[in-house]
């Protein structure tokens, strides 16, 4: 039975590893098994991408709006640390890449966190204020001793 990518993308893909359990290479769908394995890298970069931006604006919160300061703010921070960490450690060879995604991380932040706070996106720090090992300490919280 042959499936089409296009119609049937369930089926597509496990004929396609069966293909690939029994050695048939010659009847596999290159192009798009390329395009597939392509996608999978950029989806665990934008999940990098995205626990750190959630982690960032909670961060942001928490110094800007020390006030507002709660359990879940906090349980967001820690839960994001975690998820960070996990996706990272699965995904070692995004470590390099590290300072691009923290630049956009930290730029989306800034909107995310101007919107959730109302305070104007030049209330923030043009750049990210923290290094990664802040950002990651399980005892950080900015100015948390206010």
């Amino acid at each position: 039975m042959i499936n089409n990518y296009d119609t049937d993308f369930y089926g597509w893909t496990q004929e396609q590893a069966a293909l690939l359990k029994t050695g048939q290479l010659a009847e596999l769908d290159i192009a798009n098994l390329l395009e597939e394995v392509e996608t999978m890298g950029r989806s665990e970069k934008r999940e990098l991408d995205s626990r750190l931006t959630v982690l960032l604006v909670h961060l942001l919160k928490w110094q800007y709006q020390p006030v507002r300061r709660g359990r879940s703010w906090q349980l967001t921070i820690e839960g994001q640390r975690l998820n960070f960490s996990e996706t990272l450690s699965e995904n070692p060879s995004l470590k390099p890449q590290l300072d691009t995604i923290l630049k956009k991380a930290y730029a989306k932040s800034l909107i995310k966190a101007s919107q959730e706070t109302l305070l104007d996106k030049q209330t923030f720090p043009n750049t990210c204020p923290w290094t990664y090992a802040q950002i990651l300490d399980d005892n950080f919280y900015p100015n948390a001793g206010e």
